[in-house]
C-alpha cells in the first residue's frame, strides 16, 4: 500500500466506467502507527482501524468484541425495570404471553427470541405477526381483542408499538402491555405498562443505534437479572442468553445497523453460535442456500436476510419467524425450501419493478430533481423498498418507490448520507397529503392517495433541495493501492482481522493500477457473475470475481476481448476451500487507463 495526496482521485481516476471517482479514504496517520504498535498489529491493520475512527484506547476492543466488556447495563435504558419486572411476573405464574412482532427479519427475529426466552421461563406464548396487506405495519385494534379473547395476560410487542396508542388501548382492562421497540418515537408514548425504546426522546441510553432484536435481548438479560435476585432459579433452571445471540447478530446486520460497539460484539458472538448450528431453521437455510463458506455478516445480510425477509413480503407473514422457532430438523428443512421458492418468486416480482422504476427514475434523475419519485399499478408493496434502495444507489438521490391500488399508492423510500428523508415524509403527513408516513433518516414507510402523486413530489422536493447539488454518483472511497504480486493471502488474511464488516465498518476497498484481463468468463445459471485471471503491470496474477455483473459497463469493460489495461478497485480476500486459502479481489469497479 503507498500512501496518495488526498486531495488527488485515486489513480487520476476522475469518471470510471461506472461513472464514479475514486476518492481517498484516510485516517490519522499517527493513530494508526499508535494502534499497530501497541497492540503487535502489521501496519495495514492499524492503518484501517484508524480510518475508522478507532482510537487506540479502543482498538482492542474492536479487535476482540467481547459482550464482558462491551454489553451495556440493561438499565440504562428508560422502562426497563418496570418491563423487567412485568416478565418476570410473567415467568413466575406462567402466564399466557402473546408476542406481537413485525414481517421483517429483525421482527421474526426479536419475536423468536423472547418467545423462546418466555418458554424456557414455563410461559405459555403465542406469536403473532401481522399480515403486511390486509392489516399493514404493527398492533392493530382486532388483532389485539383476538389475542386478549386467546387467554393472553401479558402481550409484548417487539419492532413495533411505539406509535400504536390507539391500537394497543384495545388490551385496556384485558391484558398488559410492554413494548420493545426502536423506531423514533412521536408524540405521547402508549399507556401502557412500559415503553423500553432507546429511541424515545426521554431515553439517555446512548443506544439509538441497536435494533429491536438488541432491545429484546437486553430485556432478557434484565428480566433474568430480576429473577435472579427473587430466588426464582433455585426451584428453575436458568435459561443461556447466549443462545439467542445468532438471532441478535441476524437482526442487527439485517437492519442496517452499524457494526460498531456494542453491535459489533453482538454479530462476532452471534456468529460463533450461528456456527454451532443449534438452531434447525436457521441451519436448514444455511443448507438450502448452498452456503458452505466460513460464515461472515455478508451471510446474515445476503444468505438469510432475504429468505426470511421474503415471506413477509410476498407470501406467510409469519413463516420467517415459524421457521427460526421450528425445532423439528424434517419440518425445518420443509420451510426453509419453501421459503427459498418465495424468495426466487421476490427476485422475479423485484426485477419486474425495477426495469420500469429504473426507466422513471432515469428521467427525473435527468431533469435534475432533489427526489425520486415513482409508483406504478400493480406493483407488489412487498418489495418497493428493495427496488428503492437499488434506484438510490444507482442515482445517488434520495428514492420512493410506491405500487398504487384502488387509489392509494403505498410504498417506501431510501436515503443517502446527510439527507434526512424520514423528517421529509413526516413532515408531508403533517401537512396532509399523506394518509400515514413516519421513518428515520435512511429510510422511510408512506401512503397516499395517487392523485396526489404530483404534490407529493413536489413537497419532498422542496424539504430535500439540498439533495440537487449530489454528484450523480457517490465517490468510491479507496484505503490504499496495491500491486498484483502484494495482494497476497498475508495481505488478505491481515485485513479480515476486521470484520464483520458491514454499515458503519464497511469492507476496505483497495485499487489496482494498470491490470490486464488475461481470460474472463460467466458463472452461474444466468451468467450474472464474471470471473477473471488479471496480470499486473510489473507481473503476478490474481484471481478476480464481479457479482451483479448481467450487464452494464462493469461486465464489459472485464469481458472486453482488446485486453487494453484497467484500473481495477474491489475488496480482497482469503478464500477458503478444501483447506486452502488463496487470495481473490471481488471487483466493485474498474476505470480506463488514461
Amino acid at each position: 500500500m503507498s500512501p496518495e495526496p488526498p486531495a488527488a482521485p485515486v489513480l487520476g481516476v476522475e469518471r470510471s466506467v461506472t461513472g464514479r471517482r475514486w476518492a481517498w479514504r484516510e485516517g490519522d496517520a499517527r493513530i494508526g502507527a499508535g494502534i499497530a504498535q501497541r497492540l503487535a498489529l502489521p501496519e495495514v491493520v492499524g492503518r484501517l482501524m484508524a480510518a475508522r475512527g478507532i482510537g487506540i484506547d479502543d482498538a482492542a476492543d474492536f479487535l476482540d468484541p467481547t459482550l464482558r466488556a462491551l454489553l451495556p447495563d440493561p438499565a440504562v435504558l428508560r422502562d426497563m425495570g418496570p418491563a423487567a419486572e412485568r416478565l418476570a411476573h410473567a415467568a413466575r405464574h406462567g402466564e399466557h404471553v402473546a408476542v406481537f412482532g413485525d414481517y421483517d427479519v429483525d421482527g421474526a427475529c426479536a419475536a423468536a427470541l423472547m418467545t423462546r426466552f418466555l418458554r424456557d421461563l414455563g410461559c405459555a406464548v403465542t406469536p403473532y405477526v401481522p399480515d403486511r396487506l390486509k392489516e399493514g405495519y404493527g398492533p392493530n385494534a382486532p388483532a389485539i381483542t383476538a389475542l386478549c379473547d386467546q387467554g393472553a395476560t401479558l402481550i409484548v410487542c417487539v419492532d413495533c408499538g411505539i406509535a400504536a396508542a390507539a391500537a394497543l388501548a384495545a388490551a385496556l382492562g384485558r391484558a398488559d402491555v410492554v413494548v420493545l421497540d426502536h423506531h423514533k418515537a412521536e408524540g405521547a408514548l402508549p399507556l401502557v405498562a412500559a415503553v423500553v425504546n432507546p429511541n424515545r426522546l426521554d431515553d439517555e441510553s446512548g443506544l439509538r443505534h441497536v435494533c429491536a432484536a438488541t432491545v429484546a435481548f437486553l430485556t432478557a438479560v434484565a428480566t433474568l437479572r430480576t429473577l435472579r435476585r427473587a430466588g426464582h432459579f433455585g426451584r428453575e433452571p436458568e435459561p443461556d442468553l447466549r443462545r439467542l445471540l445468532d438471532l441478535v447478530a441476524l437482526a442487527t446486520v439485517c437492519d442496517v445497523m452499524p457494526l460498531t460497539g456494542i453491535n459489533r460484539a453482538l454479530v462476532t458472538q452471534g456468529l460463533k453460535v450461528l456456527g454451532r448450528r443449534e438452531r434447525p431453521g436457521l441451519a436448514a437455510l444455511l443448507d438450502v442456500a448452498g452456503a458452505r463458506d466460513v460464515l461472515t455478516a455478508h451471510t446474515l445480510g445476503f444468505t438469510l436476510g432475504p429468505r426470511i425477509n421474503a415471506g413477509g413480503r410476498i407470501a406467510a407473514p409469519d413463516l420467517g419467524l415459524r421457521l427460526l422457532l421450528e425445532e423439528d430438523p424434517i419440518e425445518a428443512r420443509a420451510m426453509a425450501e419453501q421459503l427459498d421458492a418465495v424468495n426466487r418468486r421476490r427476485q422475479e416480482v423485484e426485477s419486474e419493478v425495477i426495469a420500469a422504476a429504473f426507466a422513471a427514475a432515469e428521467a427525473q434523475a435527468s431533469a435534475g430533481r432533489a427526489v425520486l419519485l415513482v409508483a406504478g399499478d400493480g406493483w407488489h408493496p412487498g418489495v418497493v423498498g428493495i427496488v428503492a434502495g437499488r434506484v438510490k444507489e444507482k442515482f445517488n438521490r434520495p428514492a420512493c418507490i410506491a405500487g398504487i391500488a384502488l387509489g392509494l399508492a403505498k410504498g417506501s423510500g431510501r436515503s443517502v448520507p446527510g439527507v434526512d428523508l424520514g423528517a421529509a415524509v413526516i413532515a408531508a403527513r403533517q401537512a396532509g397529503l399523506l394518509e400515514t408516513g413516519g421513518g428515520h433518516a435512511m429510510a422511510a414507510g408512506f401512503s397516499f392517495l395517487s392523485d396526489r402523486l404530483d404534490a407529493v413530489h413536489a413537497f419532498l422536493e422542496e424539504r430535500l433541495v439540498a439533495a440537487k447539488s449530489l454528484p450523480a454518483s457517490a465517490d468510491l472511497g479507496i484505503e490504499g493501492t496495491l500491486t498484483v504480486p502484494g495482494a497476497t493471502t498475508d495481505f488478505a488474511q491481515a485485513v479480515e482481522r476486521l470484520a464483520p464488516f458491514g454499515a458503519g465498518n464497511e469492507e476496505p476497498l483497495f485499487a489496482i493500477a494498470r491490470a490486464r484481463v488475461l481470460r474472463a468468463d460467466r458463472l452461474g445459471k444466468e451468467g450474472a457473475t464474471v470471473r477473471a485471471i488479471i496480470e499486473g503491470e510489473g507481473g503476478g496474477r490474481l484471481k478476480t470475481i464481479c457479482f451483479r455483473a448481467k450487464e452494464g459497463p462493469l461486465a464489459a469493460a472485464l469481458l472486453a476481448q482488446d485486453r487494453v489495461p484497467l484500473h481495477l478497485c474491489g475488496h480482497l480476500r482469503a478464500e477458503r476451500w478444501n483447506g486452502d486459502v488463496t487470495a481473490c479481489l471481488q471487483v466493485v469497479d474498474a476505470a480506463p487507463v488514461v
